[in-house]
């Protein structure tokens, strides 16, 4: 049994951190940390204690000069779940896929490894991201199919090193998932991440960063679109606790059809120590119908006064009247201008994707989902 803290926890500090699934209460939705999520339709995931079902098949094509990816039996974890799922995850996980960044390696192109989906019982997973120092690289995750997965997730960017990652969810639409996406931050490294979540019938993302040393710098950008009975959620956990590190949360949702649900949970903590640090964190939503509904939840936790600059703001709107008719006054059909609307907003978290087949197949999928429903 391996415990960190104890339970319940007064700040996001003392949270209880265990890879022992036995050491984490029986979930009941009760909880602050699971009142938004449908625990029903976790499945097996809420009350199993091991899974044994196959991972998703893991598939690459030729890679650029400098990354790698192989399997291991096991890796030294810089993830201590905070959760029963993601330590369900740890135990269960059967071997472990390592990606690799050679030190001051910059490969041409994006890397693109791809996690399919095959069905059948509930699975474990987990994948490890390194970077070596001074390295400059893009990696994209896609992850498509069936799935009811745990999944743990670990990116250690070296020191002076920078890393775009883009995570794509585009399950069918009967998946499952809860994921636990943790970055260490080396000493003057920078890590982008774009968060896409398009499919599945629950998805759950909980995105956490740490910092080695100062100088650290993460962005965590996400895009998330809902249909009719989907339910995305996305929680951030941005740990400051060492000086003059840097930290910017942005994430971008629309929600249209009945029972609809998105949920954003940002929290930042600034320790005592974490002196210099700026970070801001932001979340809009935009509903798009009735019977949608977006919960949005900005937390900042500061134990110094010594910082560069702390600040959150989130906003939940529906879709923008003057502005649709504004286009049509000029001759664009409604539903073209509705796209138009729905494009823009999502346009700034798009260009963030450094592979223009993905920013354009992003951009069609929107598209296509606005049309499904008559937007």
């Amino acid at each position: 049994m391996t415990t960190e803290a104890i339970a319940p926890p007064s700040t996001k500090s003392q949270v209880l951190r265990s890879f022992d699934v036995a050491d984490f209460p029986a979930l009941t939705g009760l909880e602050e940390e699971w009142r938004f999520t449908p625990l029903k339709r976790l499945r097996d995931l809420v009350t199993a204690t091991s899974l044994g079902g196959a991972a998703p098949s893991v598939e690459f094509g030729d890679l650029p000069a400098g990354v790698t990816v192989s399997t291991a039996d096991d890796v030294d974890p810089v993830l201590t779940p905070f959760d029963r799922i993601s330590a369900l995850a740890y135990g269960s996980a059967a071997g472990v896929t390592v990606i690799e960044v050679a030190a001051e390696a910059v490969p041409a192109e994006a890397a693109v490894i791809r996690l399919v989906g095959k069905g059948g019982a509930a699975a474990a997973a987990r994948t490890v991201v390194r970077v070596g120092q001074f390295a400059k690289a893009t990696v994209v995750l896609e992850q498509t199919g069936t799935v009811t997965l745990a999944d743990n997730v670990e990116v250690i960017i070296g020191d002076g090193a920078q890393l775009t990652f883009v995570t794509l969810a585009e399950w069918d639409h009967d998946a499952v998932q809860a994921q636990h996406v943790k970055f260490r931050v080396g000493k003057d490294a920078r890590v982008q991440h774009v968060q896409v979540t398009l499919g599945g019938d629950l998805v759950r993302q909980f995105t956490s960063v740490d910092y080695a040393g100062r100088g650290g710098d993460a962005e965590l950008w996400g895009l998330y679109f809902a249909d009719a009975g989907q339910h995305h959620e996305h929680r951030q956990l941005v740990d400051h606790s060492v000086p003059d590190c840097r930290s910017y949360v942005g994430y971008r949702g629309a929600l249209q059809g009945k029972s609809a649900h998105t949920v954003w949970v940002g929290d930042v903590l600034i320790r005592a120590a974490a002196t210099g640090t700026d970070t801001y964190e932001i979340n809009r939503n935009l509903v798009l119908t009735d019977g949608a509904r977006a919960d949005s939840v900005p937390n900042l936790e500061i134990e110094t006064g010594e910082v560069a600059g702390a600040g959150h703001a989130s906003a939940t709107g529906r879709f923008d009247d003057e502005q649709l008719f504004y286009l049509m006054a000029r001759g664009i059909p409604e539903g073209d201008a509705r796209k138009l609307v729905v494009r823009g907003f999502f346009a700034e978290l798009i260009n963030k994707i450094p592979v223009e087949e993905l920013r354009e197949r992003l951009g069609d999928a929107i598209e296509a989902r606005l049309a499904e429903a008559g937007q």
